[in-house]
C-alpha cells in the first residue's frame, strides 16, 4: 500500500513534467508506453526468478535499488538535469524491476496467510492498493509540485524505501524446494510454467477471458477523455467524475469480492463481474448523459475489483508452490498484451465508427470473456494441492 502510493505519486507526475520538457506528443506518449514495455519483454523471465529465490528477499531487494534509481531522478530534476531520454530510462527500469517484485508477491502471499484466507487477503490488499493510489496519492501531486518539480519523486524515493523495511521486517522462513534438476535454464522453466497454465483447463479459460477485457479496457481508457469531453460535451470535470467514480466503485468492489465468491464460487464470481461489466459499457456507449457514464464507471470498477481478487485467488490456490511466479508471470505477461493492442483498436474505432464506439467494442469483448469462462463455471474448481511434490512440476488436468 505504501509502495502503491509512491506509484500514483510517480504516475502522475510524469507526464506532467514530460510536458514541460516537449511539445513531441508521440515523445510524450513513449514515456508511458515504456511502463508496458518490459512486462511484454521481461514478466515471464521475472516469474521465473522469483520461483527460484527467496522471495521476501528479492522483493525488499527490488524496492532498495527502485528507491535509490527514483532518488538519483528526484535529485537530477532538482538540479534541472531532466530531460526524456532520462524519464524514459527511468519508467523502462522501473517497470522492468517490477516484474520480479509483482511475481515475486504473488507466490509470496501464500506463505504468510492460510489457503483459505488469500480471498480475503487479496481483497484487504487490493482494496488498500485502492485508496492509497486512486484516492489519496493522485490528488496529491499539485500539493507537491507548488514545492518544486522533483517533490513527487522525493516523495516516492521515501516510499519505496518504507515499503521495502516493511517486507524486510517479515518472519517467513526461506521457501522450500525441491532440487533443480541438474542443467535447468531459465528458458526451460519459463516454458514449464506456460505449459502448466495452458495444460489448467481453469486457469486457461480465466487467462483467455482476462485478455479479452485488457483489450477491452485499453480502448475504453485510451479513448475516454474523447468520449467524455467530446461525445458528452461533460468537459473535464465530467472526466474527472467519471474517473472518481471508478475510483470509489473499485473500494466497494474490494469489500464484495469475497461475499460474492462465498456465494458462488471464484469462477462463477467472475461470471457474474463480467455480466456486470458487459451492462455497465452498455450503458455508458449507448445513453448520452453524464449520470449514466458516472452510473456505469462505477459498477466498473467494483466489478474489475472483484474480478481481479478473484482470478488471482484462483491461482495462488491452483498453482503447485514451486511454480506460482511462473504461472502468475505468464498469465500477466499473456493477459497484459491486450491493453496497447486494445488502446490501438480503441482509436481506430472511435476514428471510423464514433467516439462511443469504444465502450460498444468493450461490451463486446466482455461478453466474449464472459461466454469463455462458462464451460468452467462450477459453483468452484478443485484446488491442486500446493505442496505435493509429485504434481509440482506439472499441471491439473
Amino acid at each position: 500500500m505504501v509502495s502503491r502510493f509512491g506509484d500514483a505519486l510517480r504516475t502522475s507526475a510524469l507526464p506532467l513534467l514530460a510536458v514541460r520538457l516537449t511539445d513531441d506528443p508521440l515523445a510524450i506518449a513513449s514515456v508511458t508506453a515504456c511502463g508496458y514495455v518490459p512486462w511484454l519483454l521481461f514478466g515471464l523471465v521475472g516469474g521465473a526468478v522469483a520461483d527460484r529465490v527467496d522471495q521476501r528477499r528479492a522483493m525488499w531487494a527490488v524496492d532498495s535499488v527502485r528507491g535509490l534509481l527514483v532518488a538519483a531522478f528526484a535529485l537530477a530534476v532538482a538540479l534541472g538535469h531532466a530531460s526524456i531520454p532520462l524519464l524514459l530510462l527511468l519508467a523502462f527500469a522501473l517497470t522492468t524491476l517490477q516484474t520480479l517484485f509483482d511475481n515475486a508477491s504473488t507466490a509470496l502471499l501464500p506463505s504468510l496467510v492460510d489457503r483459505q484466507a488469500l480471498g480475503a487477503a487479496n481483497a484487504r490488499l487490493m482494496t488498500g492498493q485502492q485508496i492509497a493510489g486512486g484516492l489519496l496519492g493522485a490528488p496529491l501531486v499539485p500539493l507537491l509540485l507548488t514545492a518544486g518539480a522533483f517533490m513527487p519523486f522525493a516523495a516516492d524515493a521515501g516510499t519505496y524505501l518504507a515499503a521495502a523495511a516493511l517486507v524486510a521486517s517479515l518472519r517467513t522462513r526461506p521457501p522450500q524446494r525441491a532440487p533443480r534438476p541438474a542443467g535447468s535454464t531459465l528458458r526451460a522453466e519459463i516454458g514449464e510454467g506456460l505449459r502448466a497454465l495452458w495444460q489448467d483447463r481453469a486457469l486457461r479459460a480465466v487467462c483467455v477471458s482476462t485478455l479479452l477485457c485488457n483489450i477491452g479496457m485499453g480502448a475504453l481508457i485510451a479513448t475516454l477523455v474523447l468520449h467524455v469531453t467530446r461525445w458528452l460535451h461533460a468537459g473535464t470535470a465530467g472526466y474527472a467524475a467519471a474517473m472518481t467514480a471508478y475510483s470509489a466503485g473499485s473500494i466497494a468492489g474490494g469489500f464484495l469480492a469475497q461475499r460474492i465468491a462465498r456465494r458462488t464460487g471464484r469462477v462463477r464470481a467472475l461470471l457474474v463481474a463480467g455480466t456486470v461489466q458487459t451492462s455497465s459499457l452498455v450503458l455508458i456507449g449507448t445513453v448520452r448523459h453524464l449520470g449514466a457514464l458516472a452510473a456505469g464507471m462505477l459498477l466498473l470498477g467494483a466489478m474489475n475489483m472483484v474480478w481481479n481478487v478473484n482470478q488471482v485467488t484462483l491461482m495462488q490456490q491452483r498453482a503447485p508452490e514451486s511454480m506460482t511466479g511462473r504461472i502468475a508471470a505468464a498469465f500477466r505477461t499473456s493477459s497484459t498484451s491486450g491493453a496497447p493492442l486494445g488502446a490501438l483498436l480503441g482509436g481506430a474505432v472511435a476514428g471510423a465508427y464514433g467516439l462511443n464506439g469504444p465502450a460498444l467494442l468493450a461490451a463486446a469483448l466482455f461478453g466474449l470473456a464472459v461466454t469463455s469462462l462458462i464451460p468452467v463455471r462450477r459453483p468452484d474448481v478443485p484446488v491442486v494441492a500446493p505442496r505435493d511434490s509429485a504434481t509440482a512440476g506439472r499441471a491439473p488436468s
